[in-house]
Order: structure tokens, then C-alpha cells, then sequence
């Protein structure tokens, strides 16, 4: 069992021991990964804004970052498993991302997504419902 994780671990005592910066924690694999958080939904930091850019050929509502490293922002809509509407907001960065979505009875759900095909999500909330969104 331990050859197994031999070569990470040697990786990284190497990395610490050759530079000062702080090695970050890995996580458990998991199939939501944590890019960005809920809370990212719709804001902009200064850096960003340098970076902010709208494409009305495209289905997104602005992009920011630089190429390979862009953060998306998308209006969604969609259904839960026992087929209720719901509609929101959602960042993804790559496959992944999260946001909130809103239904007309209950409070905001903040979400986690992943990219399932082209336009289309699969999100879960924190007590684990699905659902699936569609890019409006």
C-alpha cells in the first residue's frame, strides 16, 4: 500500500523542501470540485473587471480571466428530480462551477455544477437533490 503512494509523497517533500511557498492541501477526489463558490456568483473583483468581457454570439452573460483560465457566468433553467422548475445563476471555470438557484415557493439553493454536454449541467445541492439545467 505504501509504494502506492510513494512517488506523491516523495513529489511532495521535494516541493517543500526545494521552495518556501506553502504546499496546498489535496482534497478527496469528488465528482464537484470546488473551483469557485456560490458566493462568486455575479461579482467582480478589479483584476477581474480587467479582463471582463461580453460576447452576444455567445450564451454566456460575461467572461473574465485569461485564455485557458476563464470564469463563465450563465443564466439557467431547468427541473429537479420530481420535476419542479427552477431557474438561477451559476460560474463555471472548465467543467465544473457553482451558483444559486431560485424557485417561485422555496429560498435560493446554492449549488454545485458540472458540465454534462454541450449547454446542458448537472448541479447538486448541499443535501445532495439533483437537478438538470440548460443554458438559457
Amino acid at each position: 500500500m505504501f509504494s502506492k503512494y510513494k512517488i506523491p509523497f516523495l513529489l511532495l517533500l521535494l516541493g517543500t523542501i526545494g521552495c518556501k511557498k506553502e504546499v496546498p492541501q489535496l482534497k478527496v477526489n469528488s465528482f464537484y470540485k470546488e473551483v469557485i463558490a456560490s458566493d462568486d456568483r455575479k461579482t467582480i473583483t478589479p483584476e477581474e473587471a480587467k479582463t471582463y468581457h461580453i460576447d452576444t454570439k455567445r450564451k454566456y452573460e460575461y467572461r473574465t480571466g485569461n485564455s485557458g483560465q476563464y470564469e463563465y457566468n450563465y443564466d439557467v433553467k431547468g427541473i429537479n428530480t420530481i420535476g419542479d422548475s427552477v431557474f438561477g445563476n451559476i460560474n463555471t471555470k472548465g467543467k465544473y462551477g457553482a451558483g444559486i438557484l431560485m424557485f417561485d415557493t422555496i429560498g435560493d439553493i446554492e449549488i454545485k455544477t458540472e458540465w454534462v454536454a454541450y449547454g446542458k449541467l448537472k448541479a447538486v445541492d448541499k443535501k445532495g437533490n439533483e437537478f438538470q439545467l440548460v443554458v438559457k
